[in-house]
């Protein structure tokens, strides 16, 4: 990887991307890192694309990522995964939860729903992992921490250490989620472990 490190995390409103997207700028500031975050979330509340990009390295200038530069693509869905999939630079990861969320346009008949989503993204680059976030998050104990759960897998890629993820998640989370969101982040570890 270049000095800086691109990472590119999208997403349909309401999965929790921007969360992870301020987690995990938490996590490597504390590692000494210089972060830049810039997002987009358009009509985000009404499940609308969200995309965020976090930049990190020793001096960062921009916090955008140029075209085809992305290290590492978190994909809160698979359409959006796709959508994105081209920013992707050779040799780049991409981490995609195995969850669609149908469009309005497929809902009411207007387009069809594409069946190969993980082939189209297969083709772009090797390096995939595939990860049901949501089933995983419910054996964490709640499906809203399905981020956190993807934050966890994209953490095994990070030179960050586990106790410092443990800080952020304490920090950054009340007492009452805590303890789901630190079960969710070790299985998505474990998930990523055995993807790869």
């Amino acid at each position: 990887m270049d000095s800086v490190t691109n990472i590119r995390l999208v997403g349909v409103g309401g999965q929790g991307t921007l969360l992870a997207t301020e987690l995990l700028a938490a996590a490597l500031l504390r590692t000494g890192h210089e972060v830049k975050t810039s997002e987009v979330h358009g009509m985000a509340q009404r499940g609308g694309s969200v995309f965020s990009d976090l930049r990190f390295g020793k001096r960062v200038y921009s916090p955008l990522i140029p075209d085809g530069k992305v290290h590492i693509l978190v994909g809160f869905e698979e359409l959006e995964a796709v959508r994105y999939i081209d920013s992707l630079a050779k040799g780049g990861i991409a981490i995609v939860n195995d969850q669609i969320i149908r469009p309005l346009a497929v809902s009411l008949g207007a387009a069809e729903l594409p069946t190969d989503l993980i082939e189209r993204i297969r083709k772009r680059t090797a390096r995939v992992e595939v990860i049901d976030a949501l089933a995983l998050a419910r054996q964490a104990g709640n499906p809203r921490t399905a981020n956190t759960v993807l934050l966890g897998a994209l953490s095994r890629h990070l030179e960050v250490a586990p106790e410092t993820w443990v800080q952020v998640l304490q920090d950054r989370l009340g007492a009452k989620l805590l303890d789901v969101n630190l079960r969710a982040f070790e299985i998505g570890r474990q998930a990523s472990a055995e993807e790869s």
